[in-house]
């Protein structure tokens, strides 16, 4: 049986220089951290460096899993790396989740005895840290809509940039007021937001791990619009999953009794299905229904065929 591929159009996936910039404006806030933190003694100020130095690192994990996706099929790795953002993708949700719980735990410890904080010096850092932040995020809102990997990024740095401003807000309220409380209260409430999009993170990445279409791929639909084409008479066999973050790929086996329909055919279906459902890498088998039956077409079929 005739057995052809072709290629759709991906969405593209954040840049090098994206990431490059990313990971180098991240960087460049620890350093300040540590700088900030040694010169006040501000414990507070060493413990967000080392967070952000997490960020830089999941930041540079993503960049490296982006970087391999674009290697394309190497020996016995016959689609390419382009899991490898999948699997990045669900490190940082992962690493979002421990940061999460490392600051539950000092909050919880604060919010009984809370200390008195430099607030002028911790405000100040802190908007720094909302300039950083919000503009490392920035930088991958096009991608994130159509990129898992990327989206993980964003999120990372959306969500720290959304730390940093309730920082700001609360070393204000404690510099006027004295209500040191307030500093554990907005980690607590921030940390809870942030742990409900790393989960989201976490379970759109654990989808894709399991071969699941991306969120937002309607398979019938695709099957439906497979099946109006013209010349095919059935569908079956009917895969579409993840090879990437950005990358989608389907397989399916069309019944045309009238025969193959040459290359032409191929090439405008995986174009199609490129341009309106994002499949990146269509391979499809042509069979023309006058033999025994295709091992792999549902049971149930076979049978009604059978019956008729």
């Amino acid at each position: 049986m005739p057995h052809d591929h072709g290629h759709g159009h991906a969405p593209a996936q954040a840049s090098n220089r994206v990431y490059a910039l990313a990971v180098g404006l991240n960087v460049g806030f620890v350093l300040i951290e540590v700088g900030a933190g040694l010169w006040t003694g501000s414990l507070a100020l060493l413990a967000d460096a080392a967070h952000n130095l997490t960020d830089a690192a999941g930041l540079a994990i993503a960049w490296g899993a982006a970087a391999a996706a674009r290697i394309g099929p190497r020996g016995a790795f016959s689609y390419g790396f382009g899991r490898g953002t999948i699997i990045a993708a669900a490190m940082n949700g992962l690493a979002i989740l421990i940061g999460v719980g490392a600051v539950l735990h000092a909050a919880v410890g604060r919010a009984v005895d809370p200390p008195e904080i430099d607030a002028a010096t911790v405000g100040l850092v802190a908007l720094a840290g909302i300039a950083v932040n919000a503009g490392t995020a920035a930088l991958f809102v096009a991608s994130a809509r159509s990129d898992l990997n990327a989206r993980g990024a964003f999120l990372h740095m959306a969500a720290d940039a959304a730390v940093s401003v309730a920082v700001v807000v609360s070393a204000v309220v404690m510099a006027w007021t004295g209500a040191w409380w307030i500093d554990p209260a907005i980690a607590v409430l921030v940390s809870l937001l942030i742990a409900k999009m790393a989960w989201d993170l976490l379970r759109a990445a654990g989808r894709l791990m399991l071969d699941a279409p991306p969120e937002g791929t309607d398979v019938e639909a695709v099957r439906g619009r497979l099946a109006g084409l013209p010349g095919v008479r059935q569908v079956h066999d009917l895969h579409v999953w993840s090879l990437s973050t950005s990358r989608t790929a389907l397989t399916a086996h069309l019944v045309m009794p009238g025969g193959h329909p040459g290359d032409g055919f191929l090439d405008s279906t995986a174009r199609m299905l490129g341009d309106e459902f994002g499949i990146g890498h269509t391979t499809l088998q042509i069979e023309t229904g006058d033999g025994p039956g295709c091992a792999l077409e549902p049971r149930e079929r076979e049978d009604i065929r059978s019956e008729a």
